[in-house]
C-alpha cells in the first residue's frame, strides 16, 4: 500500500500484505502470509514469522515467531492470528493445537528453553509447531514475550 519502505537486504515470503507506511529497516526477513498493520516499524535484523499479523503502529525491535498477533511500542504478543489461519485453510483442530503451543510459549512460566522443549514434545501432535521450532532455533535478537 502507500508509503510503504523496504531498506536494504530485506526478504519478503510469498503473499505478504503491508498497510500503509509499514517500514523495514535493513536485513528484516518476512515470512510467507504475513499482514503488517499500517505504520508498523521493525527494527533491523528482525525477523516476522509466516502467518503472523501486526496491529497499527506497532514497533517490532525483536522477532514475531510463526501464527502469532502481536501489537504495540513495543510489540508484545496478543494470541494467535487465528482469523488469518482460518483463511489459509488451517483446520479447526490444527488451529487448536497451535493455542495450545501459544500458551506453552507465552502462558506457562517457562523460559523459553523450557518453552521450546515442551514444544519438541507437542510436534507429534501437530507438524506445524515445527515451524515454530526452528523459527525459535534461528532467533538472535530474541522474541517478543
Amino acid at each position: 500500500m502507500a508509503y510503504v519502505h523496504l531498506a536494504h537486504d530485506c526478504q519478503v515470503g510469498s503473499h505478504a500484505v503491508f498497510a500503509n507506511n509499514a517500514q523495514l529497516a535493513g536485513h528484516v526477513h518476512i515470512g510467507d502470509y504475513v499482514i503488517l498493520g499500517g505504520f508498523t516499524g521493525v527494527h533491523q535484523f528482525c525477523r516476522v514469522g509466516a502467518y503472523s499479523i501486526t496491529g497499527i503502529s506497532s514497533v517490532v525491535l525483536q522477532d514475531v515467531p510463526p501464527f502469532v498477533t502481536a501489537s504495540g511500542n513495543t510489540a508484545k504478543p496478543y494470541g494467535l492470528n487465528v482469523e488469518g489461519l482460518k483463511r489459509r485453510g488451517f483446520s479447526a483442530e490444527t488451529i487448536t493445537r497451535l493455542k495450545r503451543a501459544y500458551k506453552t510459549l507465552y502462558r506457562s512460566g517457562l523460559t523459553l528453553d523450557q518453552a521450546r522443549r515442551r514444544l519438541a514434545l507437542q510436534v507429534k501432535e501437530c507438524p506445524e509447531i515445527q515451524v515454530m521450532l526452528d523459527f525459535l532455533a534461528g532467533a538472535q535478537r530474541g522474541i517478543i514475550r
